[in-house]
């Protein structure tokens, strides 16, 4: 298999320009820029920030671009949008593979009963004092993380940050190896009465 090199070197450089003139060879430059980024081959990070500074938009649209898996590692999990977007990704036919922490079983605001509702078959981290990982892994080639909680409080009124990391070689693969180094100690799902005391702290 041939390998395309790119940015050429200026020898190359210099006999596009001369082919093609100077405003072909920077168009060429910018098609092939593109190319490369829509393919996941160059580094693109994008930076979000709550309250309501598109954190929550940020991740769905990338949940509704996903087309073959999604791994989530959560440790709160209240918010709608998100969660409507793995329930529809999981009808769509992908894979979507969600740990959460076992606070979501005796939480009452919590999206835990929406997903064995609908067949997305949870895993409970309890091996942990606090499974405390916001992760969502897409496609085995984008990781979104930050300090984004996957909740609506964490969207309308917590100062939160959230980081969308594309292109990079390696990453992703730490990242899935990290998730299911976790998954083989996780457990089924199971809903529970929630303790008796108010803990809306934990929807955060």
């Amino acid at each position: 298999m041939a390998w395309v090199i790119w940015p050429p070197d200026p020898m190359t450089l210099m006999w596009i320009q001369i082919a093609t003139g100077f405003t072909g060879a920077m168009t060429l430059a910018y098609v092939w820029r593109w190319l490369l980024r829509k393919l996941g081959l160059v580094l693109d990070i994008q930076a979000y920030y709550s309250p309501r500074g598109g954190c929550q938009d940020a991740v769905v649209r990338e949940l509704n671009r996903a087309r073959r898996e999604i791994l989530v590692m959560a440790y709160s999990f209240t918010n709608d949008a998100i969660t409507a977007a793995l329930i529809e990704a999981k009808k769509r036919g992908l894979t979507v593979d969600i740990l959460l922490d076992h606070s979501n079983e005796k939480e009452r605001y919590t999206e835990l009963h929406a997903f064995l509702q609908h067949g997305l078959d949870p895993r409970i981290d309890a091996d942990h004092p606090i499974a405390h990982n916001k992760i969502i892994i897409v496609d085995k080639r984008i990781v979104i993380t930050g300090s984004f909680n996957f909740t609506n409080q964490a969207e309308h009124e917590n100062a939160e940050n959230l980081l969308i990391i594309k292109g990079h070689a390696e990453l992703p693969t730490h990242y899935r190896d990290n998730f299911f180094k976790h998954k083989a100690h996780c457990k089924p799902a199971q809903m529970r009465e929630p303790d008796a005391r108010d803990r809306g702290h934990r929807a955060a």
